[in-house]
């Protein structure tokens, strides 16, 4: 732009990009503008005294383990009656293999997992399963609180067949649809594992996204790939998450995040009392009788109060009068995630009682060397060494006992982890 003022102007307000040089490029970190963002992740790796790498790979195993033990356990209103729609890529973008062996294989070995752990945690909520590829949506298995059917019907070799491209609005409106006829007491929810970053639709996805929050359906999404645009702002639009995955384990925590209830911020939500028919094992059948669920003779069953039909297994709904079937141990399940196990605090070093001699769970001796715990008998040397890389990746090793803030019991790194994602309730306490 041409000076339009008659003042002069110095020389020294000229920059001539060819004259600053390669120094000029650089930014404040020393370091060339488009290597700002660049990470150099095999300097993580790294080598101990004796060359092994072993202890780098354990320290970064127990970031990984700290960073799990870190959840939210403030007491919120949650749904423990789910109704959940896990909606999988089968198009051809899923035989890609830069997750090993191939993304649907490790997908679908995943979801197996994932429908066992959903189960385990909210016995008495229902899945669904549906499938997209070649422009269309189609239901693999219907809402139900089985988990046999799910797992089943995802290792059915079928299901492994790709073609076309997938239609994330047939797949929401599928959803959508068969969610309409879930109560209002219960959660509506839509769990995507994408792979595709194109989605070839029939109509407008916009209307299909403010049907979506008409229904007050939740969607979220763990992508293989990278971020779409389209998918996160319907994830974020209808109160969802989205998460693209890194490596195997990132896609394992992905997905697992989606077990615990999402937190009910619905003023509409309803609070009305559910029937509930807790059923009684029948074993003394002398002729084998057919269920209503699959229609399948067999000796034993459970026999619903209501209209006396037998069904395999619980949870599920009577086929015959609708009842919901349960047992007792499965409501005590579902209550951990409305009061959950408060985390447990890392304990000074210094602080640390001389007269404990080990782990309260597991009876683990532990030793402190260099400010890190031994926990189950590892050397002195290697304690040290994965304290030096926790340090050099920017983490601290610390104490590795973990103390109840009730009981004031210690625990080690495992069982804090695993009191808090199986057991859910601390041993000391109880």
């Amino acid at each position: 732009m041409p000076n339009q003022t008659n003042e002069p102007v110095d020389e020294d307000d000229y920059i001539d990009i060819d004259d600053t040089g390669p120094e000029g490029l650089k930014g404040a970190d020393g370091g060339y503008a488009w290597e700002e963002e660049y990470k150099r992740s095999w300097d993580v790796i790294q080598e101990d005294a004796s060359g092994s790498i072993q202890s780098s790979i354990m320290g970064i195993n127990d970031q990984r383990k700290r960073k799990r033990r870190l959840r939210d356990t403030a007491v919120i209103r949650r749904g423990i009656i789910r109704h959940v729609v896990l909606v999988v890529d089968q198009s051809e973008n899923m035989a890609a293999r830069d997750i090993l062996p191939s993304r649907i294989q490790a997908s679908l070995t995943l979801l197996e997992h994932f429908v066992g752990e959903f189960f385990d945690q909210n016995p008495i909520s229902q899945l669904m399963v549906v499938g997209t590829k070649d422009r269309l949506a189609e239901k693999l298995t219907d809402l139900s609180g089985n988990p046999m059917d799910h797992i089943g019907s995802l290792r059915d070799k079928t299901n492994r067949d790709l073609a076309g491209e997938p239609s994330l609005q047939n797949a929401l409106e599928l959803g959508m649809h068969a969610l309409k006829r879930a109560p209002t007491h219960g959660s509506r929810e839509i769990l995507c594992m994408f792979g595709s970053l194109t989605t070839c639709d029939p109509g407008d996805i916009e209307q299909t996204l403010e049907a979506l929050k008409a229904a007050e359906v939740r969607v979220s999404m763990v992508h293989l790939a990278a971020e779409v645009h389209v998918f996160k702002r319907i994830c974020t639009a209808t109160g969802g998450t989205f998460a693209v995955v890194v490596d195997d384990d990132n896609m394992k925590d992905a997905l697992f995040e989606n077990i615990p209830p999402p937190p009910i911020v619905n003023d509409k939500a309803t609070s009305d009392m559910i029937q509930m028919g807790f059923s009684i094992k029948a074993n003394g059948f002398d002729v084998p009788t057919p269920c209503v669920c699959h229609h399948k003779l067999s000796f034993t069953g459970f026999v619903c109060p209501r209209c006396k039909s037998k069904v395999c297994s619980l949870p599920t709904d009577c086929d015959v009068c609708g009842l919901p079937l349960v047992s007792a141990p499965h409501l005590a399940r579902s209550y951990h995630h409305l009061f959950p196990e408060e985390n447990y605090k890392e304990a000074n070093a210094d602080a640390l009682p001389v007269d404990v001699s080990g782990c309260f769970g597991c009876g683990a001796a532990w030793s402190t060397v260099g400010g890190s715990s031994n926990i189950g008998g590892i050397a002195g040397s290697a304690v040290s060494a994965v304290q030096s890389t926790a340090e050099a990746v920017g983490h601290s090793g610390g104490s590795g006992r973990f103390q109840c803030p009730r009981c004031r019991h210690e625990f080690c790194l495992e069982c804090d982890i695993f009191v808090h994602e199986t057991l859910h309730n601390c041993p000391g306490c109880v």
